[in-house]
């Protein structure tokens, strides 16, 4: 699964932080990665954290619609960065954390105002750190307001859902892909239509359909943008 990598201090002053937010499938992970290796930033996946909270509240056998207990799990959750990524309560993040039901369920955890207050909480924190690139559904919007380069990927349902398949394939796991249309277009229409965060793209965020591009041009469009607002500033 996609990591988060410790942000390095920013050389310049004020941390950089670029926002890259948009739906499932959408090729934000690998466009971050790729931004965040070729600026030498870090790499903040926001998802993984809500994953991460996801996988730890199922296996804890809270009901995704608990609200005041996953409220309750995320404040006594402790989230750190190490070398592999993402740790909580001292243990690295595994695959669980992109099983079939966690991915069911994330949407529904991540909908609570208390969940997403916590964990927006720690994103800030990281933020202020150094230059990081941020992938998410709301970095743009909530967790960053001020990022001077917001990026919203968007994509096809349909090949968002090829690409899902693909990397579910490579990981082992087993899903029709009829099954995992569904699934976006359900988690689409939830993410939406929340009314904490909705996933939306911020008024100011360059907009880029990933459909018919490679993850090379893409990055290099976000590579530009980010280089074009560092000469701004």
């Amino acid at each position: 699964m996609p990591t988060t990598e410790r942000p390095r201090r920013a050389a310049h002053g004020r941390p950089f932080v670029v926002a890259i937010d948009g739906p499932a499938g959408a090729g934000k992970s690998t466009v971050a990665r790729g931004v965040a290796r070729a600026l030498g930033f870090a790499h903040l996946d926001t998802g993984a954290m809500y994953r991460a909270l996801t996988a730890k509240a199922l296996g804890a056998g809270i009901d995704p619609s608990d609200g005041p207990a996953l409220t309750s799990l995320a404040e006594h959750t402790e989230l750190d960065f190490g070398p592999d990524g993402l740790i909580v309560d001292g243990h690295p993040v595994g695959r669980e954390a992109r099983a079939a039901r966690v991915s069911r369920a994330v949407s529904a955890v991540s909908a609570h105002q208390g969940v997403r207050r916590e964990l927006v909480r720690h994103q800030r924190k990281i933020l202020s750190k150094g230059d990081v690139v941020a992938e998410g559904r709301d970095i743009g919007t909530v967790v960053a307001p001020d990022a001077p380069v917001k990026v919203f990927l968007t994509a096809s349902i349909d090949e968002r859902a090829r690409r899902r398949h693909r990397e579910m394939a490579e990981g082992g796991q087993e899903v029709s892909l009829p099954s995992l249309k569904d699934e976006i277009a359900r988690r689409d229409a939830h993410d939406s239509s929340r009314p904490v965060s909705p996933l939306v793209p911020a008024a100011d965020a360059v907009q880029l359909d990933t459909s018919n591009q490679t993850p090379r041009e893409v990055v290099d469009k976000v590579i530009a943008l980010v280089r074009e607002r560092r000469e701004a500033r």
